[in-house]
């Protein structure tokens, strides 16, 4: 099955050794790559296509870059999501608005079991902020800024921006950036744990394409292993979560790429793994 695009969303696959880095773009790039229902379809289906697909080994999530801008008028900003599409909030009641956010797209990327990488570079506001939380990592250009601004409307992230921020910059800093509705810099969200890595907007696809080979190169069933093992943790607690690792770690031992992995580290020799 082709991967799916549509005019707001495109596909690109790169090959590498192992199998395939799909690279997934919001493509509004004249509204600053905003949310709407046209996007969320787009990245429901390009999920369950990676999900599907035993050559995908890891999946970035990035937005379009700005147009050229018209004679005498200036150019948009880098974006990597700028927010939801405000205009389609007009009108909306609960009852309208409520199956369009529980039907979302970010919770497809949040439960994609393959590896997902954020490659932010300028705006990542509020549903975007939303979109990057959901991946696995965040790698940010120097000029990217993050916030969640829905307080200023009279909302909250809907998102699941509530939750996985806290669990990625703890309580205090969460409540900071969700009452205040301000935003932060690449730098200040690197030491608060939100980003891993922040490089200069020239360097940022190739440094994250390193970083997404290195993990393609890995066994596909044991990278599946350890983001359900360290996802326990998030729902189910640490004492819970320490148990769930010892039983998924054990059961690595009747698995072929255990066998592999340890043989070839103790030959010196490449793993050439079952599971690719």
């Amino acid at each position: 099955m082709s991967a799916p695009e549509s005019d707001v969303f495109k596909v690109e696959q790169v090959q590498v050794e192992g199998g395939i880095i799909a690279i997934g773009t919001i493509n509004r790039p004249n509204k600053m790559n905003a949310l709407n229902q046209d996007v969320m379809a787009s990245i429901r289906a390009f999920t369950t296509w990676a999900e599907s697909n035993d050559e995908v080994r890891c999946v970035v999530f990035t937005g379009a870059s700005p147009l050229e801008p018209e004679e005498g008028k200036r150019a948009k900003p880098n974006s990597f999501v700028a927010g939801a599409d405000i205009s389609e909030f007009v009108g909306k009641g609960s009852h309208e608005i409520r199956p369009i956010f529980s039907d979302n797209g970010v919770e497809y990327i949040w439960r994609l079991s393959k590896p997902t990488i954020a490659m932010v570079d300028g705006f990542a506001l509020g549903g975007g902020c939303e979109v990057a939380c959901s991946c696995d990592m965040r790698i940010a250009s120097s000029r990217s800024k993050f916030g969640t601004p829905e307080i200023n409307l009279g909302l909250i992230p809907g998102f699941g921006g509530t939750q996985r921020l806290a669990s990625l910059v703890g309580y205090g800093k969460t409540m900071e950036m969700i009452m205040t509705g301000e935003m932060i810099d690449a730098h200040e969200a690197m030491k608060i744990g939100m980003v891993n890595h922040v490089v200069e907007a020239d360097e940022l696809r190739e440094f994250t394409m390193n970083i997404a080979s290195i993990i393609a190169s890995k066994s596909s069933h044991t990278l599946g292993v350890a983001k359900k093992t360290i996802r326990s943790a998030l729902d189910m607690g640490i004492t819970a979560g320490i148990a769930i690792e010892a039983d998924a770690f054990a059961k690595l031992f009747d698995t072929e790429d255990k066998e592999i992995g340890v043989n070839a580290f103790l030959n010196r020799e490449k793993a050439e793994w079952k599971h690719r």
